[in-house]
């Protein structure tokens, strides 16, 4: 099985693979999932105002499905896969607008959920891209594993209330790294059910970010945070203190 974290040739050999992986999707003539899990469409997946559906959902399907059987055959990877389109995808706590769900599985799933599911997010935006989606379009197409989503919403919840009574007791705004906009919905809708606090978007793009303000101070200054570190840096940290060890022999 390849794995993320390890030595820089693995990372390197999956930079390759990945990049296989999306290349060869134009050397797909079919597809070959298993179509008895995807579902017919059988309405118009729910929107927002500003968002434009997926015209043809089962060629939108069908082109995921090609994408995951090459990073399979190219990348090298163990992934099975089950999609959903139309009314069976929306997502039942009405945080993403999803008109196509793509629910993970097989031996390779630890790799997509590892590093605050790092690889997970990273396929779902290539598919995203692949069916050229706007940037506000891509919680149209949503993929999870192992339950992730569901997880990370909960672990977002503990932290909504950590960060929370930090504000509160020291009336200084706090800022949450920058996020998708699935996770600033799920912080927002838990900072509701809080008293004392406020919150607010700011920044744009993958920079943009959730602050939390105490109740009727969001003209308070709060620093833009930094990115969250990729998965690759732990390791990166490990070289340097090797690089050290090594100075100080």
């Amino acid at each position: 099985m390849l794995k993320i974290a390890g030595t820089r040739h693995r990372r390197k050999l999956l930079g390759e693979r990945l990049g296989r992986a999306q290349s060869g999707l134009t050397k797909v003539p079919s597809c070959h999932a298993d179509w008895g899990n995807l579902a017919p469409a059988t309405g118009s997946a729910l929107r927002y105002w500003f968002v434009m559906p997926i015209e043809d959902l089962q060629l939108a399907a069908q082109k995921i499905a090609g994408f995951i059987n090459t990073l399979n055959k190219l990348g090298g990877m163990r992934l099975k896969f089950r999609i959903t389109a139309g009314d069976g995808a929306k997502d039942p706590a009405g945080l993403e607008a999803r008109q196509i769900y793509v629910e993970l599985g097989g031996p390779d799933t630890p790799m997509l959920t590892q590093h605050n599911g790092e690889l997970l997010r990273a396929l779902e935006t290539i598919a995203a891209q692949m069916l050229r989606l706007d940037q506000r379009e891509h919680d149209l197409v949503s993929f999870d594993a192992a339950s992730f989503k569901a997880i990370r919403a909960q672990e977002l919840k503990m932290q909504a209330e950590v960060a929370a009574d930090k504000v509160i007791r020291s009336g200084v705004p706090f800022a949450f790294p920058p996020m998708n906009s699935r996770e600033r919905r799920l912080l927002h809708m838990s900072f509701r059910e809080i008293e004392g606090v406020e919150t607010a978007s700011s920044g744009e793009g993958l920079d943009r970010f959730l602050a939390v303000f105490p109740a009727g101070k969001t003209n308070l200054p709060v620093a833009a945070p930094a990115r969250p570190r990729s998965f690759d840096r732990p390791e990166r940290h490990g070289d340097r203190r090797d690089d050290r060890r090594d100075r100080r022999r």
